[in-house]
């Protein structure tokens, strides 16, 4: 490792807000974001204005009992989900469209960044491959000076870790001493992947200027890099910068599946998120630069009151950091998909994924306790909010599958009872309007099915993108199998996060495993 260069990383408050510190006045919301919000909030409120009211006609048709009020409300929350969905899709659709130009690549650059890879009982072929290759890309660009590289290794298989040490020495004396390659190994992962960077950022974030934050799958190319550090260093109020990725290296069905969706309903889902967004943007941490010494200042996390699941360390940490940033007054943004060169990989098996999902949604469900925190900027509570609702929405849906259900069964198996204490024509029954009930699931499957739309239409406009993907017919072919696949996993994938979701309301710790 480098000479020590420590940079203080105190624990945040969530109950006291600090007073920003961001140059230049800080962060602002423009006139653009503010109306991209109000559009999508009104997309949103009037689709599900109209759902609820069309769901509650479809009901109304006789007295509304106790089982329908519920099956009116549970679709209330569902819809509203896909209608915030469909709205965003809409403002990220013309954003694909327009192709917002990327940051400039810089001639020259007077900062430092430090890249760092946190590795986790990892294949040491795998992540000193990737670095040694995307430092290649770097030097090529004329600016490789600028930039240190870390192994930051919190290993605990002993056959790994020596294997780290021998790859590192190997890479190290293939390429000189003077390649600026490091490896640092902690002999106990305290604090999982956000203690592995706080301790870097404690014992070496005064040497740089800038952190680009890579995970074990992570690559990104020369260009790329070079292009974050650059408007780092062109805006000093920007505290995070979040490249979009995509998923590449797969092979499996399941998985080439994923990697399709991510590449052409991707940039439709992350352009929607990055107008609306603005300088309120998120972080998901990785594949993204930040300010060293505003993250040191603002961006320590503490402890929750309690124990595991909802207490303890913070485990989706890259949410809270941005908000805390954001607090401080520093931008939060997501780069244009017109940057590329991000990538990542995806699991290759349900079964992984599944294991994956649940560690990130005991992450997400913690943020319940830290979305009311002091000073959080709104944009960063909605952040919060759309990732506790997109667990909780599956436990919803099953919830109003077996109402439906129910009141099936009831409507063909349960007695009516003619003679009610009240006086009555006819007896209290659960009815239903067919033809509107059936408009309404019309309605319905084109605003859940509308962002795969759009991604269709902007990578078919896009000629890279069409020619990448064989042509206008295949795309079109490959987006019609896309759909299918994705409506088998979906109650799949329902019944594991909802499953998962009782597990952590039980008190049930995911653990943290390597992928």
């Amino acid at each position: 490792m480098p000479a020590p260069a420590p940079l203080a990383m105190p624990a945040q408050m969530f109950d006291v807000a600090p007073a920003p510190d961001a140059p230049g006045g800080g962060a602002r919301l423009t006139g653009r974001a503010l109306a991209l919000r109000l559009f999508v909030v009104g997309v949103t409120a009037a689709l599900t204005a109209y759902g609820v009211r069309e769901m509650y006609l479809t009901v109304a048709v006789g007295t509304v009992t106790y089982l329908q009020w519920a099956l009116i409300a549970l679709f209330s929350l569902n819809f509203s989900w896909i209608a915030f969905a469909f709205g965003a899709s809409i403002v990220g659709f013309f954003v694909a469209l327009r192709r917002v130009p990327p940051p400039p690549r810089p001639a020259s650059l007077a900062t430092r960044t430090a890249i760092a890879m946190p590795i986790y009982n990892e294949a040491p072929a795998r992540v000193f491959g990737a670095v040694a290759a995307m430092r290649e890309e770097v030097e090529a660009t004329g600016l490789g000076a600028a930039f240190d590289w870390f192994w930051l290794s919190d290993t605990t298989d002993p056959d790994v870790f020596v294997a780290e040490e021998a790859a590192f020495l190997k890479l190290r004396a293939a390429l000189g001493p003077d390649a600026r390659l490091f490896y640092r190994h902690r002999p106990k992962n305290a604090r999982r992947k956000a203690g592995n960077l706080e301790d870097f950022v404690s014992r070496h974030g005064a040497a740089y200027d800038h952190l680009l934050v890579l995970d074990a799958d992570s690559l990104m190319s020369g260009a790329a890099i070079v292009a974050l550090a650059g408007a780092m260093e062109a805006d000093p109020k920007l505290g995070i910068l979040q490249s979009p990725p995509l998923i590449v290296n797969r092979n499996t069905l399941f998985a080439r599946v994923q990697q399709f969706a991510a590449r052409v309903t991707g940039p439709v889902v992350a352009g929607g998120l990055a107008a609306w967004s603005g300088d309120d943007g998120n972080y998901w941490g990785h594949n993204a630069i930040i300010r060293m010494r505003a993250f040191a200042a603002h961006c320590g996390l503490p402890d929750l009151p309690g124990g595991p699941p909802f207490g303890g360390l913070v485990m989706s940490h890259d949410f809270v950091e941005a908000a805390l940033i954001r607090r401080a007054g520093y931008a939060v943004r997501m780069a244009p998909a017109t940057l590329g060169g991000s990538y990542e990989e995806s699991p290759p098996t349900p079964l992984d994924l599944a294991q994956r999902d649940r560690r990130w949604a005991q992450g997400n469900l913690q943020h319940a306790r830290v979305i009311g925190a002091r000073g959080f900027a709104l944009a960063s509570r909605q952040h919060f909010a759309t990732g506790i609702f997109g667990y909780v929405a599956s436990p919803f849906w099953l919830l109003q599958l077996l109402l439906g259900m129910a009141l099936a069964l009831q409507s063909r198996f349960v007695r009516p009872e003619y003679f009610a204490s009240d006086f009555a024509l006819f007896p209290t029954w659960p009815r239903f309007d067919a033809a509107r009930a059936l408009s309404l699931f019309e309605v319905t499957m084109a605003v859940l099915l509308a962002p795969k739309l759009f991604g269709l239409l902007a990578a078919l406009a896009d000629a890279p993108t069409r020619r990448g993907c064989g042509g206008a017919l295949a795309l079109i072919g490959s987006t019609l199998v896309e759909i299918v696949a994705s409506a088998l996993l979906a109650p799949m994938m329902m019944l594991v996060q909802t499953g998962s979701v009782a597990g952590i309301l039980l008190g049930r710790d995911a653990g943290w495993s390597a992928q």
